[in-house]
């Protein structure tokens, strides 16, 4: 009876791990989508079911575009700008997208796809995208260069195809390409389950141009969840039957002017105000209106993928998940002192301040930084003498144990 209840016992707890195992060694993927030019304030009177359902497993937050106001960082409320911010998690003066032209990229600071396949390269990225420049210009621009980049599955192009959607002012054509990219990237997802996947849709935007505050516009955005709903499903399913871990972000790229909603590309508050809605619980950062460069390091945290370091100092976001030690860096040149001012997450530990007076990362080079002094991370605050550094231009790196975070002064 002893030698049956031990092997019974030693049965249940080896199922027991076995099941604990299986629980935590599910396979991380991440879907993010962009449904464009929707503001905070319109999504929030709009009834959305699935963003809904979505925010209520993980978190909805307002969230901002367009860099630092009035600073070396601030960045066009424009379509490209967004989704390059997006991309990189850098702003325009790094990753100089000014406009949707897309003139000169710097492929230097490599997306979050390059990024994440560079670190685990058998990982499937896949694009469903309503504007091919997305994938051509952003993503794939510099193919044959040294920051190459090529999506293993792409899914686009179908605004040049006049003969399956023909072309009319209404702009009605752009909705059902929007209703063909969500209902494949759907069907896809549910049958492959690429690992890092970006869906793009447009229509909203269309309205928003074409009517302003309207009916029209929240109609469109009702019609949005719905294609996000598609995508949730599938990602839900997959969750259930193979063991996989999915994060889904959907955000948008710029809000609207606040005289009636038709344009955008200024920064007014509502021309900077966005929203983020995720799946996976979040930290404080993300209740501290995060900006859309902060999407990038989360699903990067949420991937595991660890980037070298001079990458992870160019970054402008914070990850929005999981524990991080600061964020929210400022830092301002008063005569011979550089005063830095950030927020603390967590229990206090010491991180290094760390100062550069070269930019040689936006030409694929590397920085010179030095440490310049070691503080608590709850002081969040320093002061840091330049009587030895004098320079016209300095990067500021704070490093902790679980990430960094950077501010230029020029």
């Amino acid at each position: 009876m002893s030698t049956l209840k031990s092997s019974v016992m030693a049965f249940l707890l080896c199922l027991s791990v076995n099941l604990h195992s299986q629980k935590n060694d599910s396979t991380k993927k991440a879907f993010f989508i962009l449904l464009d030019g929707i503001p905070a304030d319109v999504l929030e009177k709009v009834n959305t079911p699935n963003l809904d359902e979505i925010s209520k497993t993980g978190g909805y937050a307002r969230a901002f575009v367009g860099g630092e106001k009035d600073a070396y960082s601030q960045t066009p409320t424009i379509s490209a700008p967004g989704y390059n911010s997006l991309l990189t998690g850098t702003w325009y003066h790094k990753h100089n997208v000014k406009g949707n032209s897309i003139i000169n990229p710097n492929y230097n600071y490599w997306s979050v796809f390059k990024l994440a396949k560079e670190s685990k390269p058998n990982l499937i990225t896949a694009i469903f995208s309503t504007w091919l420049d997305n994938r051509t210009k952003l993503l794939e621009g510099a193919t044959g260069t040294i920051n190459s980049f090529k999506f293993d599955y792409s899914f686009d192009g179908f605004e040049h195809d006049t003969i399956q959607f023909p072309h009319s002012e209404d702009r009605k054509f752009i909705f059902n390409i929007d209703e063909h990219v969500s209902t494949h990237a759907a069907d896809y997802v549910l049958e492959n389950g690429p690992d890092v996947s970006w869906m793009y849709l447009e229509f909203t935007d269309d309205m928003g141009h074409k009517f302003g505050d309207s009916p029209e516009m929240y109609e469109a955005v009702k019609l949005a969840d719905k294609q996000v709903g598609r995508v949730w499903n599938s990602l839900k399913q997959r969750m259930k039957k193979f063991n996989e871990d999915w994060m889904i972000v959907i955000t948008t790229d710029h809000g609207r002017n606040k005289k009636d909603g038709t344009g955008h590309g200024g920064q007014s508050e509502r021309e900077r105000l966005t929203w983020i809605v995720t799946n996976k619980e979040t930290n404080e950062h993300f209740k501290n209106k995060p900006g859309i460069v902060s999407i990038a390091p989360s699903i990067l945290n949420h991937l595991d993928i660890n980037i070298p370091e001079e990458r992870a100092f160019e970054l402008d976001g914070t990850s929005f998940i999981n524990d991080i030690t600061i964020s929210d860096l400022s830092v301002i040149k008063k005569d011979d002192e550089l005063h830095l001012n950030w927020k603390s997450h967590g229990e206090s530990e010491k991180i290094k301040i760390l100062l550069s007076t070269t930019n040689n990362f936006k030409e694929g080079k590397e920085d010179a930084y030095k440490k310049v002094k070691e503080v608590n991370s709850t002081d969040e605050s320093a002061i840091i003498s330049l009587e030895n550094n004098t320079s016209i231009f300095y990067k500021v790196v704070l490093k902790s144990s679980k990430n960094s975070v950077n501010y230029w002064v020029k």
